[in-house]
């Protein structure tokens, strides 16, 4: 046996990863890597997750505007992702949320863009593709405010503890782990990795950044996602490559994705 898995975010239109698409997308593949799904930031990377996927077969898409844009979204914007939305192969919209490890665009400035996108993810029944970072309480205030309103919830690269975990799990939400798992002073985000049930894992590289030990340092690429993978399956005592095959299955549910 050997692995199966699906890359669940990564940004392919970084011109790191562009320039030499044929290349990131040949070494995915022999990594056992089958899948991916390529994320949209902006207006333009939106549009570049949605070319590119619809020229690889390997390769889906999600279209949204994250925070660092967000206080230049509003509702006219909508207009243009709910176009891009429609589009054959897209399959999530984000990363939308909110992140608070810099200081601009301020908070309140970023909650507006993250709502209209949150409740525009409902509206076509696609999941949401959460980017959290120093906002955990901000992100679970909004959406148990909706609860029972909610679209299906993927919380991208998870930074939280085991308690963060709980929470957004209570809202079911799949959690995705990226090479950040493997770094020696990720005790806490390990001990989150522990108690995620299996019907809710999934895995990404968010290449190019992030890159897993041992290749940390270089520029990130969806190969990679299987030393995460390892990591994630050492930590639970479990096969890789069954592993593989459970995360791949997640992943191919949770963004309707049909063999």
């Amino acid at each position: 046996m050997s692995l199966n898995l699906f890359d669940a975010h990564c940004h392919l239109d970084d011109p790191r990863l562009q320039g030499d698409l044929g290349g990131v997308l040949s070494r995915m593949s022999a990594a056992g890597v089958s899948r991916c799904v390529t994320i949209g930031t902006s207006q333009g990377a939106s549009c570049s997750a949605v070319r590119i996927a619809q020229e690889h077969g390997c390769v889906w898409a999600s279209v949204g505007v994250q925070c660092e844009y967000a206080d230049k979204f509003g509702e006219a914007d909508l207009v243009w992702l709910r176009e891009l939305a429609a589009r054959p192969k897209v399959v999530a919209i984000g990363e939308i949320g909110l992140d608070y490890y810099w200081k601009d665009p301020a908070p309140e400035a970023q909650k507006p863009a993250f709502i209209l996108q949150l409740e525009l993810a409902r509206e076509l029944k696609l999941p949401a593709i959460l980017h959290v970072r120093d906002a955990h309480e901000d992100v679970l205030a909004i959406l148990n405010e909706r609860r029972e309103r909610l679209p299906q919830l993927i919380l991208h690269c998870f930074g939280g503890n085991a308690d963060d975990a709980r929470r957004y799990l209570e809202l079911g939400a799949y959690i995705s782990f990226a090479g950040n798992l493997t770094y020696k002073k990720a005790d806490a985000l390990r001990e989150a990795a522990s108690i995620v049930p299996l019907d809710r894992l999934l895995v990404e590289t968010d290449a190019p950044y992030l890159a897993p030990e041992p290749v940390r340092g270089r520029t990130n690429e969806p190969a990679y996602a299987a030393y995460t993978l390892r990591r994630l399956a050492e930590l639970r005592g479990t096969d890789a490559d069954e592993l593989s095959e459970v995360v791949t299955a997640n992943a191919l549910r949770v963004f309707r994705i049909h063999d």
